[in-house]
């Protein structure tokens, strides 16, 4: 299961990596926002980190203007680690180095297609562990000490 949502701002891309995604046949959630209206990105980061906590789910997925604000309001939720991606080699690391349990887009910042190649090499990608499952308990172990 695949978690996502968006602010205003992530709307369109949100909604169009959802329907790539339903063509796929991955099972997903849209946690929502639904409409253009204006929201804030940090209720949508919440909701989309907490039930990928609480239903142990494969990943989620965040969008918002430049990915910046969800990625930082995901990385405040003891248990998340959300990489802001930028390209594919990001994308492909993020999974097997850091096992990133959410990933976030900038719709201002990335095209749909840029978008799709990124999540394609994150979900094609697995977690290492080894020396990378090391580091990522040292980041666990210094957010829960926060």
């Amino acid at each position: 299961m695949i978690f996502l949502g968006s602010d205003h701002g992530g709307l369109e891309l949100k909604n169009k990596v959802v329907e790539y995604l339903k063509q796929k046949g991955v099972q997903l959630t849209d946690c929502g926002t639904y409409n253009g209206e204006s929201v804030d990105y940090p209720d949508f980061a919440s909701v989309v980190c907490q039930k990928v906590l609480e239903e142990n789910a494969e990943f989620g997925i965040l969008f918002c203007g430049t990915g910046i604000g969800v990625s930082m309001a995901a990385n405040k939720v003891n248990g998340i680690r959300a990489a802001l991606l930028c390209n594919t080699f990001s994308a492909q690391m993020a999974r097997e180095h850091n096992d990133a349990n959410i990933i976030c887009f900038g719709s201002r910042t990335t095209t749909f297609e840029q978008c799709r190649e990124m999540l394609d090499a994150f979900m094609s990608a697995k977690f290492e562990g080894g020396r990378h499952a090391v580091r990522v308990g040292k980041i666990m172990a210094a957010q829960e000490q926060n």
